[in-house]
């Protein structure tokens, strides 16, 4: 067992990772865990990755669950990394890649942040869970939950799409539906999760959804012959990915996988709720609360993450930046990547392929470097959004 403790992201704190824990009790930021990476590196080798299965339990060794325990898991993780020919060719781009995170379960990326944590979850004696969810995090926990034999309990806003709504359902979960968004949920869950017995497994309130996440960054390595790209477009609500990311990077340099080259890391978000753009473009390290958030990328109407500042920080170490994207462009460049590319991405996703087109125009992408986008979900889950 490689994990050792966890620690606050902020003041540096250590606490018990044999215990559920939250955030932290004396600044209240995230808790991350910390691996003896040393040992880790006794069997988890580039070579002995060949001879396992495709799952992000592949790299099981910095993955927060002891080994005895068997993992709550549907598969999740292996995506693949697909070249985006056509649509890249237009804009004079020769090596445009998509990370398509539709393919997990639940058609999005949360699986990887869930499976994780519902498994550290259970193993520590949880039975019930909630989570605030603009639409996919709630599927994925409904999924993984009713896989553990746990109760899930879900807020979701009253107008998350109806997909995910009736996934959460179908799937055995408690929904509940706020008239508000989903920092409204989020506060309903902090009032009540004492007394009913919740375990709160919101975004970076909890330890180990960012642990799925960040394998992420070690497939995009392994995918990539170990060579990280020089961009990468991450559509940002709560971030955990952008994070978990750059915290993989960091292990596989220690790890003696990758050397210190980083990619340039660019947030994207919506127009209508923009709190990194804005606290990026005004040199701020922390985010304030985006007022009168709104569009029709779910996913992205997130108008405070609780891990603003440590997204605000790779920001600027990468040499990155942060870029907004108007709802009727992403909506476009959706049915753009449809009929050149074959895959029917999430608006987050598609926001992504818009954002590339503004970055170019500014100078801050040349056709000349690699790229990777991610797409975190399937457009199956948004129809509502293509209608008119």
């Amino acid at each position: 067992m490689s994990l050792t403790n966890l620690r606050c992201t902020a003041c540096g704190l250590l606490y018990d990772w044999r215990q559920l824990q939250n955030l932290c009790t004396v600044c209240h930021k995230p808790l991350f865990p910390e691996y003896d990476l040393a040992a880790a590196g006794r069997t988890l080798t580039r070579e002995a990755l060949q001879g396992r299965g495709k799952s992000l339990w592949r790299y099981r060794e910095v993955l927060p669950l002891p080994p005895e325990a068997e993992p709550v898991s549907l598969g999740e993780g292996g995506t693949p990394l697909l070249p985006v020919i056509k649509w890249g060719k237009n804009l004079g781009f020769s090596n445009l890649w998509v990370k398509d995170e539709a393919q997990n379960p639940t058609q999005s990326f949360k699986a990887r942040g869930m499976t994780t944590a519902v498994s550290m979850a259970k193993y520590l004696g949880a039975k019930k869970l909630a989570v605030p969810s603009a639409g996919n995090a709630g599927g994925a926990l409904a999924a993984y939950a009713a896989r553990a034999g746990l109760e899930a309990h879900i807020f979701m806003p009253n107008d998350t799409p109806r997909a995910n709504i009736i996934e959460c359902r179908e799937l055995g979960a408690h929904v509940t539906l706020i008239n508000g968004l989903i920092t409204d949920c989020g506060e309903d869950i902090a009032r009540r999760k004492e007394a009913e017995g919740w375990f709160d497994v919101s975004t970076l309130k909890e330890p180990y959804r960012v642990e799925g996440k960040k394998t992420l960054g070690y497939e995009l390595a392994e995918q990539s012959d170990w060579q990280l790209p020089d961009v990468i477009l991450y559509p940002t609500g709560g971030g955990t990915g952008l994070i978990g990311m750059w915290k993989a990077f960091d292990e596989m340099e220690a790890l003696g996988w990758i050397g210190k080259k980083r990619p340039r890391m660019f947030s994207v978000q919506a127009a209508g709720c923009a709190p990194i753009v804005r606290a990026f473009e005004a040199g701020e390290e922390a985010a304030s609360e985006f007022p009168n958030a709104h569009t029709k990328a779910s996913g992205l109407r997130v108008p405070k993450a609780v891990g603003d500042f440590l997204m605000l920080r790779i920001l600027r170490e990468s040499g990155g930046g942060a870029i907004a994207v108007e709802d009727e462009a992403m909506i476009r460049v959706t049915r753009e990547i449809g009929s050149a590319e074959g895959l029917f991405v999430a608006p987050e996703g598609a926001a992504c392929f818009a954002a590339l087109r503004s970055l170019c125009s500014l100078g801050k992408i040349t056709p000349e470097e690699r790229l990777v986008i991610f797409n975190t979900g399937s457009g199956i889950k948004y129809l509502e959004c293509y209608q008119s």
